[in-house]
C-alpha cells in the first residue's frame, strides 16, 4: 500500500496508460495532479487558452491513434473546453479531459469561480464521470479510457473535485492496473454478422459500377490496406469526404478526390454508379451536397461501427454493423469467392478533363496570390510523411478538394466534426508532437489565427518547428464571400478585418516570419521554412480580397441562392 493524494493517483493512472503530451492549464483544485505529473515525468503541455489544449489533444489523437488528453480547472477552464469537446465528439476522437470541480463541503455556496459543469459538458461527450470516492480513482480512469476508445470512440471527461484530488488514501499496487486496448483505438473490434456480408458481396459483385464513399472511419479503424483490397478486386474508385481523405493516397488510381460539397469529379462518378460501398461515413450535410447525394434509387451498402448512423436519414440495403477493417476484410474474402463483372476505370476521362481544368489554377501567377497555387506548391514540396492541417472554414475546403496526399493515413487533418475556425495552430502542435519528425504544415485563415495567437508563444516554448500558413485576405472570408452570394456586391457586415502583417507578429513571438505577396516566393517560402529547426515559421500569404472569388467554387458568382439554402 501506497498512501497518495487522489490528484497523485490520478496522475499515476495517466501515466501508466503511456500517454502522449497532456495539455492544459492549471488551477488550485488540481495541483495534486499537477504534481503527480512532474513527479512522475508525465509530458504536460501549458497552453494559453484551454480550448486551444483540447484541440492540440484532438490533433495528436488523430495522427498517433492513442487518447488525446487535456486538463482544465474548475469554472472558466472546464466550459472553455465546450467547443474542442464537440469537434471530438462529432469527429469521433479518442479523448480524455480532466477537469477540476468544486470542494464538495462548500459546493452551491456560490464558490469562486463554480458553476453547474456538468450541465454544459455533459453534452459534449461521450460520458461525463465525476469521481465521488478517491478510492475509485483507479476504476474511473479505466472507465474514461475505455469509453474514448470504445465503439465509435469520442471525448470522455474525468471530473475531479477539489478535496478528491487533496485527500490521501492508501492505494495497493495492485488497483492500480490498466487495459493496454484502451490506450490507442480501437480497443475492441466487432465484425458484421456473416448473412450481412454475404448480401453485401453478392450486391458489389454483381454491380457494372461499383463506387466507395470512405469517411474518417477508415482512419480510426486503420483499415487502410483492407480497403485498397477491396477497391481492386471490385475494379472500383474510391471517393472520399473531407475527413476520410488519405483513406486511400490521393495519386492512387483508384482515388477520385473528395466528394459532396465541393468536388473534382467524383460526385459525377457517383451519379453513374449502380451500386454504394459507404465506410466509416455518417453522410452528413457536406458530404452530400446537403443531402442531394447519393442517388435514392442507387442501392447502398452502409459499413459503421456506429449502428445509429446506418440509415440515419438515407435508404440502406445493406447494413453492416462493426469495425471498418474487420469488415472490408470479410467483404474481400467473400467477393473474392464470386464471379465478377467486367469492369473498367471508366473514370479516367473524367479525372483528365478535370486535371487539364484545373492545371491553370494550380500554375497561376496571377496577384495576390491564388489558393490553388498555393495548394499546388504544397503539392510539390511535402514528402509522403508529411502532415497538412487545415483550419476550420474555407482554408479546410480549398486543401480537402486540391491537396494531394501521396500515401494512406492520416496525412490532412481538419476539423470538421465541429468546422470551429481557430484550431489550425494548435492542431500544428498537436499534430507536430503526435507525429515526431514528419513535416507538418498548416493552413488557417486570417480570423482563425486571431482566436489561437497566443499559441505561438506554446510553439515557440516547445521548440516545434512546423510551418503556419496564415491565408491573408483580410476578412472571415467564408462569411464575406456568402455574404456577396446572397446581398450581392457590397452586402458585407462585419466581415472585414484589419491588414495585418502576420509575419511582423510572429517575429514579436520569436518565430520566423515571411510575407509572400508574390505566387513565385510561394515555393522558397515554403522550402525555408520546412528546414527551420527549433522555431515554428508564419507564412503570411496574401490573397484575394475579391469576396467572388474566396471559395473553391468553379465560379461562385454564378450562384443562386434560394431562401433556406446555405450556398458555397
Amino acid at each position: 500500500m501506497v498512501e497518495r493524494t487522489g490528484g497523485h493517483a490520478l496522475a499515476e493512472m495517466v501515466r501508466r496508460h503511456g500517454p502522449g503530451p497532456v495539455f492544459g492549464m492549471g488551477g488550485f483544485q488540481l495541483l495534486p495532479f499537477y504534481e503527480g505529473l512532474r513527479t512522475l515525468g508525465v509530458h504536460h503541455v501549458l497552453v494559453n487558452d484551454e480550448r486551444a489544449g483540447a484541440f492540440a489533444a484532438d490533433a495528436y489523437a488523430r495522427v498517433s491513434g492513442r487518447v488525446g488528453l487535456c486538463d482544465a480547472t474548475l469554472g472558466p477552464g472546464a466550459t472553455n473546453l465546450v467547443t474542442a469537446l464537440v469537434e471530438s465528439s462529432n469527429a469521433g476522437i479518442p479523448l480524455v479531459a480532466v477537469v477540476g470541480d468544486a470542494h464538495r463541503g462548500y459546493a452551491r455556496r456560490n464558490m469562486t469561480q463554480e458553476t453547474w459543469q456538468e450541465r454544459l459538458l455533459g453534452p459534449a461527450v461521450k460520458e461525463y464521470l465525476r469521481v465521488e470516492d478517491i478510492a475509485r480513482i483507479p476504476e474511473l480512469v479505466r472507465r474514461a479510457f475505455a469509453v474514448a476508445t470504445s465503439g465509435r470512440p469520442g471525448p470522455a471527461v474525468l471530473a475531479v473535485p477539489e478535496d478528491v484530488a487533496h485527500a490521501e488514501h492508501d492505494f495497493a499496487d495492485a488497483d492500480l492496473w490498466v487495459d493496454p486496448r484502451c490506450a490507442a483505438v480501437p480497443a475492441l473490434r466487432s465484425r458484421p454478422s456473416r448473412a450481412a456480408v454475404a448480401q453485401a458481396a453478392e450486391l458489389l459483385a454483381g454491380a457494372w459500377r461499383p463506387v466507395v464513399l470512405a469517411g474518417g472511419g477508415v482512419h480510426l479503424s486503420g483499415a487502410y490496406r483492407e480497403l485498397a483490397e477491396l477497391a481492386e478486386l471490385l475494379g472500383a474508385p474510391v471517393a472520399h469526404t473531407l475527413s476520410g481523405k488519405g483513406a486511400v493516397a490521393c495519386t492512387d488510381p483508384s482515388s477520385i478526390g473528395l466528394f459532396g460539397r465541393y468536388d473534382r469529379f467524383a460526385n459525377e462518378v457517383i451519379a453513374q454508379a449502380d451500386a454504394l460501398l459507404v465506410v466509416g461515413c455518417k453522410l452528413g450535410e457536406i458530404a452530400t451536397r446537403r443531402y442531394a447525394l447519393p442517388p435514392p434509387d442507387v442501392p447502398m451498402v452502409h459499413l459503421d461501427v456506429a449502428a445509429e448512423e446506418i440509415g440515419r436519414w438515407a435508404r440502406v440495403a445493406v447494413a453492416l454493423h462493426g469495425d471498418a477493417r474487420e469488415g472490408l476484410r470479410d467483404l474481400v474474402e467473400a467477393i473474392g469467392e464470386l464471379p465478377q463483372a467486367s469492369r473498367e476505370p471508366y473514370w479516367e476521362p473524367l479525372r483528365q478533363l478535370w486535371a487539364a481544368t484545373a492545371r491553370p489554377r494550380y500554375t497561376s501567377t496571377e496577384r495576390p496570390v491564388h489558393m490553388a497555387r498555393l495548394i499546388g506548391e504544397l503539392n510539390a514540396v511535402l514528402p509522403p510523411e508529411a502532415v497538412l492541417v487545415a483550419d476550420g472554414g474555407f482554408a479546410s475546403h480549398w486543401a480537402g478538394l486540391l491537396h494531394d496526399t501521396k500515401r494512406a493515413g492520416r496525412g490532412f487533418v481538419a476539423d470538421r466534426g465541429f468546422a470551429s475556425i481557430g484550431y489550425g495552430l494548435p492542431a500544428a502542435i498537436g499534430a507536430s508532437l503526435g507525429a515526431p519528425g514528419a513535416p507538418v504544415v498548416a493552413i488557417t485563415g486570417d480570423g482563425g489565427f486571431n482566436m489561437a495567437a497566443g499559441e505561438l508563444e506554446t510553439a515557440r516554448r516547445l521548440g516545434l518547428d512546423f510551418v503556419l500558413v496564415v491565408v491573408n485576405n483580410a476578412a472571415s472570408g467564408y462569411v464575406k464571400a456568402l455574404q456577396h452570394a446572397v446581398y450581392g456586391p457590397g452586402g458585407y457586415q462585419s466581415s472585414d478585418l484589419l491588414e495585418l502583417d502576420y509575419a511582423a507578429v510572429a517575429t514579436a513571438y520569436g518565430c520566423r516570419g515571411i510575407r509572400v505577396e508574390d505566387p513565385a516566393e510561394l515555393r522558397p517560402a515554403l522550402l525555408a521554412g520546412l528546414a527551420e529547426t527549433g522555431r515554428p515559421t508564419v507564412l503570411d500569404v496574401v490573397v484575394t480580397r475579391d469576396p467572388a472569388r474566396m471559395l473553391p467554387a468553379a465560379d461562385s458568382r454564378a450562384l443562386t441562392v434560394r431562401p433556406g439554402d446555405r450556398p458555397a
